[in-house]
């Protein structure tokens, strides 16, 4: 039967007869708005469950849902290996060579082996050349890799800023990330902290609260800085050096700042923010699957991330308006650890969050494990479909069955076990076993092939070089055009000294380094917390050896402002110079900028020392000198009363004014008063 694509069915295979081992010609169709009740894929390595996700995320792009996908093997990077052409030499550099070697075959021979089988594994399932072509353009597949610059980078600075969610309707979901934040970050300097017992999550918890309240944004910076000095005194009835010491704070801080101090951790710091939007869409508008890759990460940072990443998608998720149909996917592959049914992990709350209410917003949950014993199963009671593949020995099986037991009789799904005790135990390698809440009976079934070259777990190096294009194209855009022909040619008359006649017109890019940065200007005394944004344009020359950023002139621009792609005929006078063509020079001149910022750019403020006074940011000078005058009139009317109070007799019983610090007298008695009026009688000293 020939595949017959349909909008909001995801084609994953075939029906298949258990007991004659057949494939059967009824395709299995999964319909995508099943997926906003969840799904829960399980099944031993060997048993096919990555290719089967692979499938369903192949489907998720071609019907344009977006996916935020959390890859802890590397398997899901798979999703990039496309080949259209299906050509041994596209193959070739994705092969592993020691498969090769066992099977006595040349690189080049295994890789043509390897293109033949998937062209005919493809026609196999009514699959061809023409459907992957389609799913590449369906979505934008992109391989972020945090901590990490194999990948494209991700800065977690964005997960700290002020949540743009009402405190007065949605305070029970911003704790709740706070919390989740605040234990990740805990976990990160090997603090295991409970919410309500640990002096340390309870002093962060209640900064975060603070200043998110206030609609204020974190850093760790600021962080570390709020953890000496708190915007409060006392926690609860307590005062705050009773609850928790200065000296004990110091050494809190002190460990907050050893992240950031390490080199090792620039990293986290650097490349895209965690905006769940534009990790979704591109800006264009084209769904996106992002992939985030984190093999290499250690435990503790593995869940910092996917906590944080979690708690960044529940706050989008809220800012959205309901829908019954499927908006986009969360997938995370191997979930062990990160759901467990006993402990409670940072990143449990968010994930329990995601199955208990995203379905709400049209947010499908998928998740992955090789045993459910792995995963509490209260929670996966929200889940409605379960993939179930081939499992272990039959001990693990009967361990397995009581985990499924317990949940699935939750959920009210299946209520005779046995059927689904003895369906597991038939299972081959690339069957499974469906059975969806949404459906009349449990379905097994082959998966297809999947379009994806099934390579394995990715290396970073590998991730490098897949990414290598798109982290080159990332860094390259162009600037619009703002000079008219007329401005044009009126310049080249003045450069050559005489008159010129425009008689065509083209478009000529030459190249610069374009610094974009906000700058955050903090001063408590003076009580300023502002931020700037700054465009820098430095001209480059295919000679130059050295940058400076000194030399770079103010642009008006911003990163809306900026094209993808060169106007059509554009002309390139020069190609870019060696120096910022290597990745080691961009961050050293990435690092220049930062600090040519933090050295020449400043925030003035007016001021009157005579009478100790600034201007508030934002404050015009007009309204600064209309404050200056209000208050020393005021300070002109209190001296007055204290002077008269002298001359009626009354003095020096008269205490001064609220506004007047000091009262001296000078060597004739009268009140000094700083200005041009002399001694008068009537000064005072503010």
């Amino acid at each position: 039967m020939p595949l017959i694509e349909k909008l909001g069915s995801f084609y994953l295979g075939k029906e298949y007869d258990l007991a004659s081992k057949q494939l059967l010609d009824r395709p299995v169709n999964y319909d995508s708005r099943d997926l906003t009740t969840h799904a829960v894929c399980v099944g031993m390595t060997g048993s096919g469950k990555t290719g089967l996700c692979i499938d369903l995320l192949e489907e998720a792009a071609i019907d344009n849902v977006p996916a935020i996908l959390i890859d802890p093997k590397g398997d899901i990077t798979n999703l990039l290996l496309t080949f259209p052409e299906l050509r041994p030499e596209d193959f070739l550099p994705w092969i592993n060579p020691d498969d090769a070697r066992r099977k006595g075959l040349t690189a080049d021979e295994y890789a043509a082996k390897t293109a033949q089988t998937w062209r005919d594994g493809l026609a196999t399932w009514d699959q061809g050349p023409d459907r992957i072509r389609t799913l590449q353009a369906a979505a934008d597949f992109t391989i972020y890799t945090p901590g990490s610059d194999a990948g494209l980078p991700v800065s977690i600075l964005s997960s700290f800023k002020a949540p743009g969610l009402d405190w007065d309707t949605e305070a029970e979901t911003l704790r709740e990330r706070i919390q989740g934040t605040v234990s990740a970050l805990l976990g990160l300097i090997g603090v295991a902290a409970d919410p309500v017992r640990s002096r340390e999550h309870i002093l962060l918890s209640n900064i975060f609260e603070h200043f998110w309240r206030a609609g204020e944004d974190l850093d760790i910076a600021r962080l570390i800085m709020a953890v000496q000095k708190p915007p409060f005194r006392k926690l609860g009835v307590l005062d705050l050096e009773a609850f928790f010491g200065e000296k004990d704070r110091f050494g809190l801080a002190m460990a907050l700042n050893n992240i950031i101090a390490s080199p090792s951790f620039a990293a986290w710091l650097e490349g895209e923010p965690l905006d769940i939007a534009s990790l979704l869409h591109t800006p264009a508008g084209k769904p996106r699957h992002s992939i985030f890759y984190i093999a290499h990460l250690n435990e503790a940072e593995r869940m910092f991330f996917v906590t944080i990443l979690l708690e960044q998608i529940i706050s989008w998720m809220r800012s959205q308006s309901g829908t019954t149909s499927l908006r986009a996917l969360v997938y995370m592959d191997e979930v062990f650890g990160f759901f467990p049914p006993v402990a409670e992990p940072p990143s449990k709350r968010p994930m329990l969050t995601l199955l208990k209410q995203a379905r709400a917003y049209g947010v499908g949950l998928v998740l992955t494990t090789q045993n459910p014993v792995d995963l509490d199963y209260k929670g996966l009671t929200n889940a409605g479909a379960w993939f179930i593949g081939k499992l272990q020995a039959e001990r693990d099986k009967a361990r397995v069955m009581e985990g499924l037991e317990s949940a699935l009789a939750q959920a009210g799904t299946l209520t005779d076990t046995r059927v689904l005790d003895k369906l597991i135990s038939s299972l081959d390698s690339r069957v499974f076993l469906l059975h969806n809440v949404h459906a009349d009976r449990p379905v097994v079934f082959n998966t297809r092939w999947a379009m994806s070259y099934l390579r394995g777990p990715l290396t970073r190096q590998q991730v490098k070089r897949l990414m290598a294009d798109r982290k080159a194209t990332a860094a390259q855009v162009f600037l619009p055009a703002t000079v008219s022909v007329g401005s044009a040619t009126r310049t080249i008359a003045d450069r050559i000294g005489g008159s010129v006649s425009a008689t065509g017109q083209r478009l000529v890019f030459e190249p610069a380094l374009l610094g974009l940065a906000t700058v955050h200007f903090v001063d408590r005394r003076r009580n300023v917390d502002e931020r700037r944004d700054y465009s820098l344009l430095l001209p480059l020359s295919e000679r130059a050896a050295l940058l400076s950023w000194k030399d770079a002139i103010h642009a008006d621009l911003g990163p809306r402002d900026l094209d993808d792609r060169p106007a059509a005929d554009a002309l390139f006078v020069s190609q870019l110079p060696e120096v910022i063509t290597r990745e080691r020079d961009l961050r050293s001149v990435t690092k220049d900028f930062s600090d040519h910022l933090y050295r020449n750019e400043s925030y003035a403020l007016a001021s009157n020392p005579a009478l100790k006074l600034t201007a508030a940011p934002g404050e015009s000078e007009r309204d600064f000198k209309v404050r200056c005058q209000q208050v020393a009139r005021e300070a002109r009317a209190s001296a007055w009363k204290i002077a008269g109070a002298r001359k009626n007799g009354s003095w020096p019983r008269t205490r001064p004014s609220s506004r007047v610090a000091s009262v001296k007298r000078c060597c004739r008695g009268c009140l000094p008063w700083p200005g041009r009026w002399g001694c008068s009688g009537a000064k005072a000293a503010a």
